[in-house]
């Protein structure tokens, strides 16, 4: 029974002072480096992606949030802001908003989606619903599953729009930036409880 416990790696249990094997001394270092690498983890959980980090180098995190529809995963969101940000005035400060993508969109489905956002916030004409879609149609392409958006916005200036960290849009319209990113910041916003997530900081 002895040989058959120790085949199996089942050792008797060690007296106070005896050496430490080879055997033991492994499995002791694997574990701490498993040890390390979740404290590694748990430390960085907070740093902000490389194309928030680009723009806005002194960036925290303010909240972050899953959002779903209908059951599905849809996105991970995350809102990256300045020190002295005022949730109820936004539009006034530098900012990113952060989408990883866990579904695949065109970017025709995500322009009318956040067009009809942005509409419920204003009273736009057809004029004005469709510069936003051409500027929409041109901010980002399709995304797929894994794809990262991010917008920044530039008080006084508009928006600034980057996929998976390259610049793929900018508009310089200010009233633009404040619907746009007042689809989860406003207020009024249809999804009350992501606003509150982002916000959480």
């Amino acid at each position: 029974m002895t040989r058959a416990r120790r085949a199996i790696g089942t050792d008797q249990p060690r007296q106070a002072g005896a050496v430490v094997t080879p055997r033991g001394l492994h499995r002791r270092q694997a574990l701490l480096v498993v040890a390390a690498s979740l404290c590694a983890t748990g430390a960085s959980a907070d740093a902000a992606p490389p194309e928030v980090r680009s723009v806005l180098p002194s960036a925290v995190l303010s909240g972050s949030t899953r959002f779903t529809y209908w059951g599905f995963s849809v996105y991970d969101a995350s809102l990256w802001v300045m020190p002295g940000f005022q949730p109820l005035a936004f539009e006034q400060h530098p900012f990113a908003l952060h989408l990883h993508y866990l579904r695949n969109f065109t970017n025709a489905a995500i322009t009318k989606r956040s067009l009809d956002e942005m509409a419920r916030q204003t009273s736009a004409t057809p004029e004005r619903r469709a510069l936003w879609q051409q500027w929409l149609r041109a901010a980002f392409p399709d995304v797929r599953s894994s794809d990262r958006i991010t917008g920044i916005n530039r008080p006084g200036e508009g928006a600034l729009f980057l996929t998976n960290g390259r610049q793929t849009g900018t508009v310089m319209d200010t009233e633009f930036a404040r619907l746009f990113f007042g689809i989860w910041l406003a207020s009024s916003t249809s999804e009350p409880a992501m606003r509150t997530a982002l916000l959480s900081g």
